[in-house]
């Protein structure tokens, strides 16, 4: 078994909590997105953040706003709705139990 996979596939199923932490309470464009995870040691790349970005966009979790560019084309900036902003609470709730739980099991 290769232990990098199994480390890839944790990441991935802690992402989109993680994007949706990163909006709770602000607008991001993705480049920021992608920085903060880069500082968390969550390495992604953007063939992987923006599907994800347009899935939860197309789930209602988020919205976002084009804005102009100095130096180019708009830019999408990327927000949290209400229904995102529950969902974020809902899924706190679930990391803190499973914190626990796998805290539990590892004593």
């Amino acid at each position: 078994m290769n232990v990098e996979n199994t480390k890839a596939q944790m990441r991935k199923g802690v992402l989109e909590f993680c994007i949706l932490s990163i909006l709770n309470g602000k607008e991001a464009y993705p480049s920021d997105i992608l920085e903060e995870l880069k500082e968390a040691k969550l390495i992604v790349v953007e063939g992987t953040l923006y599907p994800l970005l347009t899935r939860l966009k197309n789930s209602g979790l988020l919205s976002y706003r084009w804005v102009e560019s100095k130096s180019g084309p708009p830019r999408k900036y990327y927000t949290l709705t209400e229904i995102g902003r529950g969902f974020l609470k809902e899924l706190e709730s679930t990391w803190k139990e499973l914190s626990v739980a796998v805290t539990k099991t590892t004593k």
